[in-house]
């Protein structure tokens, strides 16, 4: 099976350099990135590595990190002796870790799954454990981690619909590839019984919870909301709708409902935070086309830009999402009107927000269903709903308020899984 898997590997990657060097040459994407999954340039960052426990957090991208510091920082007051080497795949994850995995020893990029690179990296780093945050599962790193000895021990579990399908297709090669990892916390019971379908054994697994609700929670702070509000110069009578994370087709009904919103409430300004930053020129279009003209971008406001009196406001910069929803009046959460398995929307419920989301909620439906029984989470199914749900609201402005503040005691009702993952991880060193 590893032969199998690794001749696809190859195969994968002849078919795909060529598109991944023209991204690095002409784009500028993972420049800062493609030598360090390829092993190089890491020595320096582990040369400060003090004696002690090495624990290896692995956090893909930007949500899992908002997951994984909350474990980090528990994992170093429990066992303050403990050296954590911290990792992401990509660079918006490693500006994210940066910023808020205080108690790394040492932050690096993760390397490719080649076997090659894999035991290089690992013969650097010499963990005791190895711990993937949510579904990381890497057929050559987790059978060369057993081969040197290093536990492996997976947190904040999660196996969205979409894996769960394809994993299931090929469950004959992952059945095999699970026997190398010695435990799994996972965030749900729905979880727990798909990883325990694609082979995982179950006595080798509990339910933990989801430490996102502990990063959520720390990281809402009044000091962070006032920051937002001086950089986009909101004036005192400004109100936003801000549109997380959309998809391709949620743009232009996002823009639709706003200007209608804003015919009944002229004080209302549109927030648009792209899931994919590169469609930032596509998204101006379309306000342009909509007569919204006035429109300012996030990233000309950092260059020195001021925003005055413009309604509608891109926010084209990787992991200010979380941030922006703090000024935002109503919410509304992408990749839900399309069928892309929704985005997270405990971000917005740990500010208190009211929160829209289309039937699409596939990879987030134990926190759908949270906040729903809150009643701060509505899902809508077209543009018409989403208009008449916000117009509701609005015009009862003490219960918008009563079920923003009930979602936001969902997020602090759930609190504490952080402690119980390293609890767990600390079993195994």
């Amino acid at each position: 099976m590893y032969i199998v898997y690794n001749m696809f590997l190859w195969l994968a990657a002849v078919l795909v350099t060529p598109y991944f060097l023209f991204r690095i040459f002409f784009a500028g994407k993972y420049r800062r990135s493609y030598i360090q999954k390829l092993g190089g340039r890491q020595t320096q960052k582990l040369e400060g590595l003090k004696e002690g426990p090495r624990v290896w957090i692995h956090a893909v991208s930007v949500g899992e990190v908002t997951a994984a510091a909350p474990i980090v920082a528990s994992l170093k007051r429990k066992r303050p002796e403990a050296q954590i080497i911290f990792s992401t795949a990509t660079e918006t994850g490693q500006d994210m870790a940066d910023k808020f995995v205080k108690d790394a020893a040492a932050i690096i990029y993760f390397p490719l799954d080649i076997p090659a690179v894999v035991l290089k990296m690992i013969k650097m780093v010499r963990p005791d454990v190895f711990v993937p945050v949510e579904t990381e599962i890497w057929p050559n790193f987790l059978k060369i981690c057993k081969i040197r000895g290093a536990k492996t021990v997976m947190v904040n579990g999660r196996v969205s619909p979409r894996s769960y399908r394809r994993y299931r297709l090929t469950n004959f090669l992952w059945k095999r590839v699970l026997r190398h990892l010695d435990f799994a916390g996972m965030i749900s019971t729905v979880d727990y019984e798909r990883l325990r379908d694609i082979g995982m054994d179950e006595t080798k697994m509990e339910v933990s919870g989801n430490a996102k609700y502990d990063g959520l929670a720390s990281m809402v702070s009044p000091l962070l909301q006032e920051e937002m509000a001086r950089r986009f110069n909101v004036q005192g009578d400004e109100r936003f709708f801000v549109a997380g994370s959309t998809h391709p087709g949620e743009d232009e009904i996002v823009i639709s409902v706003y200007k209608k919103l804003a015919e009944r409430y002229p004080d209302f300004r549109l927030m648009i935070v792209p899931r994919h930053i590169e469609r930032t020129g596509d998204i101006i279009t379309l306000l342009h086309q909509s007569g919204l003209n006035d429109v300012i971008t996030l990233s000309a406001i950092n260059r020195g830009a001021k925003r005055h009196a413009e309604r509608a406001m891109v926010v084209d910069v990787i992991g200010e999402l979380f941030k922006v929803y703090s000024l935002a009046s109503v919410v509304y959460c992408g990749g839900s009107l399309v069928p892309k398995g929704g985005q997270n929307i405990l971000e917005a419920a740990a500010w208190g927000k009211m929160i829209f989301y289309g039937p699409s909620m596939e990879d987030f439906s134990s926190e759908k269903a949270l906040l729903e029984e809150a009643g701060c989470g509505i899902t809508v199914r077209n543009e018409n709903e989403l208009l008449q749900g916000i117009l509701r609201m609005l015009e009862n402005p003490e219960e918008m308020k009563n079920r923003g503040e009930r979602g936001k005691s969902v997020v602090l009702a759930n609190i504490g899984a952080s402690a119980r993952y390293a609890d767990l991880i600390s079993r195994y060193f």
